[in-house]
């Protein structure tokens, strides 16, 4: 199956009558759908094509939304001025759009307290709460406590 130049359905041909069609019309035979049955040929300038399909891919990535997760790490015995401070840098990065994945690493005797983990855990969730949702809820894995917290859309 052949397709003119102009989008134009030219028919069921031979592969050596579509490429004569082409060459006389200097331009190129481009097979769009090999699979197909028949497989459906374009005839066009090629160059012109790919240099399209590069625009339209750039375009795509340019518009394209990336989302960057921020680590930040809390103690089960953290202060509170520490406890500020990394709450006020996750308040800065939710409002900035990225995300916030929050670990807390229990060490030694204080994996038999992970209640006072949780604690501050949920503590820091309730305090982002207006500017963030939970995406991922505290749980533990090995000695790690971790959750994901995204910014709420405006």
């Amino acid at each position: 199956m052949v397709i003119g130049p102009d989008g134009s359905q030219l028919g069921v041909m031979s592969r050596n009558e579509a490429l004569q069609i082409a060459y006389d019309s200097d331009l190129d035979l481009f097979c769009v759908a090999p699979n197909a049955q028949p497989p459906v040929c374009k005839i066009l300038d090629y160059g012109k094509y790919r240099f399209e399909a590069q625009k339209k891919a750039k375009e795509a990535k340019k518009n394209q939304q990336n989302t960057e997760v921020k680590p930040l790490r809390l103690s089960p015995v953290i202060d509170t001025h520490d406890f500020d401070t990394k709450l006020k840098q996750a308040r800065k990065w939710l409002e900035g759009g990225m995300k916030v994945k929050i670990d807390m690493r229990f060490r030694g005797r204080m994996m038999t307290r992970q209640e006072v983990g949780m604690k501050i855990m949920n503590e820091f969730i309730e305090k982002v709460a207006d500017i963030a949702s939970v995406d991922k809820t505290p749980k533990l894995e090995g000695n790690i406590m971790s959750c994901v917290l995204t910014p709420k859309k405006k």
